[in-house]
């Protein structure tokens, strides 16, 4: 499923282990802000540069929701200042929308086709009280290659690293 909703969005071209970032913003984008942002990620990446190389990159904002960077090292390696420079942009974006693109204790799931967020310690919660399941689709954003975005970004919440936190069985009443 998630193979088919990223493909023909994810540039084909790049090779399985590709190299990803992935940041969630604490709240989703509207239109005008998705179109600005995408522009501001498009002249990054097509200036990106390590040690004077152009890398091979691409990102982009997804689900209105999080910004999925990528470089290809095949032939250019990217550098410790270019990886810097990716995550300048994120900041800069962060500061021009008031939003946090850093939060890591904030978890992301797709319910009725749209991201909806969660803190950590709110999950078992969400569970226990039927507004998520073990099938709800989990947002896995510690996806690190293009081969782990394209077939476990988007995850049932039974498959994920989170899984083994989590009791999915009914909580009998005393």
């Amino acid at each position: 499923m998630q193979t088919q909703e990223l493909t023909g969005i994810i540039p084909a071209e790049f090779a399985d282990n590709a190299r990803v970032w992935i940041y969630q913003s604490s709240r989703p984008f509207i239109e005008k802000e998705q179109n600005e942002i995408n522009e501001q990620l498009y002249q990054f990446y097509s200036q990106w540069q390590s040690h004077g190389d152009p890398v091979k990159g691409w990102a982009k904002l997804l689900f209105s929701q999080f910004i999925v960077i990528i470089a290809d090292e095949t032939d250019i390696q990217v550098s410790g200042c270019s990886t810097d420079s990716s995550v300048r942009i994120v900041k800069s974006i962060e500061r021009q929308y008031s939003v946090n693109m850093f939060d890591r204790m904030t978890l992301t799931f797709l319910v009725n086709g749209k991201a909806q967020m969660l803190p950590l310690g709110q999950v078992q919660y969400a569970i226990d009280k039927g507004y998520i399941n073990k099938d709800t689709l989990f947002f896995n954003n510690i996806a690190g290659t293009k081969k782990e975005l394209m077939e476990s970004w988007l995850m049932p919440l039974k498959d994920s690293w989170l899984a083994p936190r989590m009791k999915f069985e009914p909580i009998e009443n005393a």
